[in-house]
């Protein structure tokens, strides 16, 4: 390792996980990274220096004599014509910044750049670090060294792009339809996606990945981005006249949120960048980066059932007892009660904030019913919507100035809902002491923490200033305080489903609650493009009844547990209710799951590039490639009868592996004309033979699907 300050050397190089970065410290004003991408191997002073002469562009007609660089903060100082890092100012002054590194430390991992304005009166730190599986992060810290207040407007990070990015794919979505992926041609411009929710919320885009044309999972150098943060968030993919592909992240500051007073610095949150040959690859180094965390759950994901579209509302002590005993029978290990339990709660129209038992609901408190469910051997958990508060509480009736507002004004209300400011000190003793209560009074070891609505004038209602960065940051303290006080404590980041899926919240929950569709056709993209960044055990994944309850389809059991079984499994679904023979069908889900989750649960991520639309193939093979479960899906009919070929990605080619149809769980083959030889009786076929030639396809019914099993064999 080396450390330098002074001079600073001109070429640095971080080396790790497969991953390089290549920095070039020369150019005016900040270093430029010159590459950023598949392994270079360890290069002298001599081919850094030939590779940064390489990159450096000529003076074209037109342009300015100095030709601008897109280095790691582009300034318009020095020459930059695009969206400059830093937009801000000094009461209409120094709004044009000349920040020129003035330090730097490096070493294989990480490097730290120092840089000043003394002329604009700031300072800034600059962080770029590689982990051990090659994810490449930065972070910004700005601090105002002048006199009077600096208002930052935005501070970005920046990821340089090879020439071959030229498409971009995102995700949109909607309550209920979440991570819907959409792509486009990166051409001369910018493509911005923008949060202004006051979390991601459903329409968010969870990576912004651009690649090469027609990249897949398995195929096309790709790259990309995402912001670790909870709150407003602006992502953008650019292109600009001079041939710079890049992607820019950075927190979205409303007007007059961000004023450094004189001393005070601001830091951005952590932008994250990952590559890959194909998007499996550039997910499988967030994945293991994430579960090398040392609060990552470690202890076997429990089996989980929620109350809600087993019962709503409808909180009878008897009902729900009985639904606790078929859970038990079943196989399940945690039971999570929902929405319902508080003061005031019989719809979602009052009571929201008033977080105390109802005795009228529950006479004898929770205790009668996290005994029975102790007892059983199950953990309990509840459900809490901290962040929320109904206009008809107590809550709000008390302490309106509690309620994120502007001019005296509340927002226009969404689901009968208000929110609540938690950076007020009052409001957040008051939450922090009415949820350690419960957790103190009853055995909660999980907490499904909900947050039901956008954010509209987030503003303080004592100054009318904005809120949003503040309460994102008092959430993350609560969370943090909590489990503090309760070691072991679990906690899901629920979002009226899937809207706030981002690592900044992970930092402090341990699964995210994919969607509230648990339609298993609208989570098959649902969950391939969150698994993009999260792992299968930090993403909820429950079986329903057999009728959705957000699309009104009807599916078999096996089909819902065959799109559930590699996630954070579980059940929604009053089970007390089904027959006998559902029941033990059920059963051998959950004993299935169980079996196999160590396998999900550290295992890599593969899916197949198909052709044929219709064909869905998705799996998990063992960091040892001993292993491997696949689901093979007709999502709909095919057009092709049969199917044809399909390859089971992710396997060693040198080793040999039995292959099989789950046993007894394969109820969904048959439907062809005659037997197909690999569905009957296991046969033995080298990686190189399934990830290239692969097997034939089985016939069976639209939105059916089989699991096939693998295990490497010396025979």
């Amino acid at each position: 390792m080396t450390s330098t300050a002074h001079p600073i050397a001109p070429y640095h190089q971080l080396h790790r996980g497969g991953t390089s970065v290549l920095i070039d410290a020369t150019t005016p004003g900040f270093p430029t990274i010159i590459h950023w991408g598949p392994d270079t191997g360890e290069l002298d002073e001599s081919e850094m220096r030939d590779l940064a002469s390489a990159a450096r562009p000529q003076r074209v007609s037109g342009g300015i004599d100095e030709p601008a660089r897109l280095d790691i903060f582009p300034q318009e100082r020095f020459g930059w014509q695009q969206g400059p890092a830093l937009e801000g100012h000094r009461t209409s002054r120094s709004w044009s910044t000349a920040l020129a590194t003035s330090g730097i430390r490096s070493d294989q991992h990480s490097l730290t750049i120092s840089a000043a304005d003394p002329v604009a009166g700031l300072e800034l730190v600059t962080e770029l670090r590689l982990s051990a599986n090659g994810v490449f992060s930065q972070r910004h810290t700005l601090k105002n060294s002048g006199p009077g207040a600096y208002l930052v407007n935005r501070l970005a990070t920046v990821f340089p792009l090879p020439h071959t990015a030229t498409t971009i794919q995102d995700s949109t979505g909607r309550h209920l339809k979440e991570r819907s992926a959409q792509r486009r041609p990166l051409t001369v411009g910018s493509h911005v996606r923008e949060s202004r929710r006051g979390r991601p919320g459903a329409d968010a885009s969870l990576l912004m990945l651009v690649g090469e044309a027609h990249f897949g999972h398995r195929k096309g150098l790709v790259h990309g981005v995402h912001l670790a943060w909870s709150g407003n968030h602006k992502l953008s993919a650019e292109r600009t006249i001079t041939s710079d592909n890049f992607i820019t992240a950075g927190e979205l500051l409303l007007p007059g949120e961000l004023n450094l007073e004189p001393g005070s610095s601001y830091s951005t949150p952590w932008a994250l960048g990952s590559w890959g040959h194909g998007t499996d690859q550039l997910s499988a180094r967030f994945h293991r980066d994430l579960r090398a965390r040392p609060q990552h759950p470690r202890k076997p994901r429990p089996v989980t059932l929620n109350t809600w579209e087993a019962v709503y509302f409808d909180h009878d002590l008897q009902t729900l007892k009985e639904l606790a005993d078929r859970a038990a029978t079943v196989g399940v290990e945690r039971f999570v009660l929902d929405d319902g339990w508080f003061n005031g709660r019989r719809d979602d129209t009052a009571g929201l904030g008033d977080w105390f038992v109802d005795p009228g609901i529950w006479p004898g408190g929770l205790s009668p019913l996290t005994d029975h469910v102790t007892g059983l051997g199950m953990e309990f958990g509840l459900w809490f919507e901290p962040e929320m508060v109904n206009p008809d509480s107590d809550l709000a009736r008390s302490h309106p100035d509690w309620i994120l507002q502007d001019a005296g004004r509340w927002p226009v209300a969404a689901r009968q809902q208000q929110v609540l400011n938690l950076s007020h000190p009052d409001c957040y003793a008051y939450l922090l002491e009415r949820i350690d209560s419960l957790l103190t009074q009853y055995p909660i070891g999980y907490i499904k923490w909900d947050h039901n609505r956008d954010l509209l004038e987030a503003s303080h209602a004592h100054s009318g200033t904005a809120a949003v960065r503040e309460t994102t940051l008092a959430l993350y303290r609560l969370l943090a305080e909590l489990k503090a006080r309760h070691p072991g404590l679990e906690i899901e980041s629920c979002a009226s489903g899937g809207a706030r899926v981002d690592l900044g919240i992970l930092e402090h929950t341990d699964r995210i609650w994919t969607s509230d569709c648990i339609d298993p056709i609208e989570r098959l993209d649902n969950q391939e493009n969150t698994n993009l960044l999260i792992p299968y055990e930090l993403m909820g994944a429950h079986i329903g009844g057999p009728r959705s309850h957000s699309t009104g389809r009807r599916h078999d059991l096996g089909f819902m547990a065959r799109t559930a079984i590699f996630g954070h499994f579980g059940i929604e679904w009053n089970i007390a209710r089904i027959d006998d023979s559902l029941g033990t069908e059920l059963a051998q889900w959950v004993d299935f799951h169980k079996e196999n989750r160590a396998l999900f649960h550290s295992g890599d991520s593969v899916h197949a590039d198909h052709p044929d639309t219709a064909i869905d193939i998705r799996g998990v093979v063992a960091a040892d490639a001993t292993r491997a479960v696949f689901a093979f899906t007709l999502r709909e009919a095919s057009l092709t009868y049969p199917a044809g070929r399909f390859t089971l990605p992710g396997l060693n080619p040198e080793a040999r592996y039995r292959v099989r149809l789950s046993e007894p769980l394969n109820d969904a083959v048959g439907n062809g004309q005659s037997t197909l030889s690999w569905t009957q009786t296991p046969h033995v076929l080298s990686g190189a033979t399934l990830g290239t030639m692969g097997l034939q396809s089985p016939v069976l019914f639209p939105e059916q699907s089989v699991l096939i099993m693998l295990d490497r064999t010396d025979g």
